[in-house]
């Protein structure tokens, strides 16, 4: 499936979407969906799928590593995971009827909002 380069260059690119999702707390499919579409021959809608699929276990591991570091963050979470896991199913269920168009104007506007927002506080 990679389309040029090498092992070590998917490897590095896992590795900086991990460093951006470990720091920020997102963003590293943000990074990591480009990037899949540049080094490998997947279609729009699997490379987002891809995306998503590589970005949990970054996630967990990021979680793991926060966890151990003292955070008593996860009962502040758990209200919010319900909404998250009925909004993935609803998307993962949506992903083939949307164009990656659609799919691509919404992650830049999505991208360009909390940038916004994080400038402007």
């Amino acid at each position: 499936m990679q389309k040029r380069g090498t092992w070590l260059r998917a490897g590095l690119t896992g590795a900086a979407a991990g460093a951006v999702n470990g720091l920020f707390g997102a963003g590293g499919g943000m990074l990591l969906l480009p990037l899949l579409n540049r080094l490998t021959d997947l279609r729009e809608h699997e490379a987002f799928a891809c995306s998503v699929c590589t970005m949990l276990p970054l996630s967990v591991v990021s979680l793991v590593v926060y966890w151990l570091r003292g955070g008593e963050f996860l009962t502040a979470a758990l209200p919010y995971l319900a909404g998250g896991a009925l909004g993935g199913i609803a998307a993962g269920l949506l992903l083939r009827r949307l164009s990656a168009a659609w799919l691509h104007r919404a992650l830049g506007a999505l991208i360009v909002w909390g940038g916004l927002r994080l400038l402007l506080r």
